[in-house]
């Protein structure tokens, strides 16, 4: 029988997804004492960046709509990540922080925006425990020319 944080997501239209082979040497998650600590999840969706390159408006910019639901599918891999270290998503007690990278056009400043999508998509999954500290970052390029990545720290029981 599925949790019902799984249940959730699955009421949401979302499916928990696999999680991908490290590309370096690391590990998708590490549980320290009561936290799990999850590395930078990209939006792959099986397998795949659906969108590169850098956030902004324009002709040739991720749209920060786009970005933001990019930044949902970070969250959502970040949760997989989370149940293959402790191995049931209902064990979550609080999302303690999120961090959200995004690959930012020198002109884009909506960076908070944009990982709205993460923390919205906790929210609508875990309700109050979803409720966490953040911190959204421009930075220049991300892995893969991916436009968002995502990690959090999870506190479990």
């Amino acid at each position: 029988m599925s949790s019902s944080v799984e249940q959730r997501i699955t009421e949401l239209g979302l499916e928990l997804p696999a999680v991908p082979a490290p590309a370096g040497v690391y590990v998708p998650a590490l549980v320290s004492g009561s936290y799990v600590h999850t590395s930078g999840q990209l939006p792959f969706i099986d397998s795949q960046l659906p969108e590169t390159g850098k956030v902004g408006e324009g002709d040739g910019l991720v749209s920060p709509q786009r970005a933001q639901e990019l930044a949902a599918v970070a969250a959502l891999n970040a949760l997989a990540a989370v149940k293959c270290a402790i191995g049931d998503l209902d064990r979550i007690v609080r999302i303690v922080k999120v961090v959200g990278f995004i690959s930012s056009h020198p002109e884009f400043y909506g960076q908070p925006g944009v990982i709205n999508g993460a923390s919205n998509l906790l929210g609508d999954v875990l309700g109050d425990a979803g409720v966490h500290a953040r911190s959204a970052v421009g930075v220049a390029v991300l892995p893969l020319n991916s436009p968002v990545e995502v990690e959090l720290v999870a506190e479990f029981a």
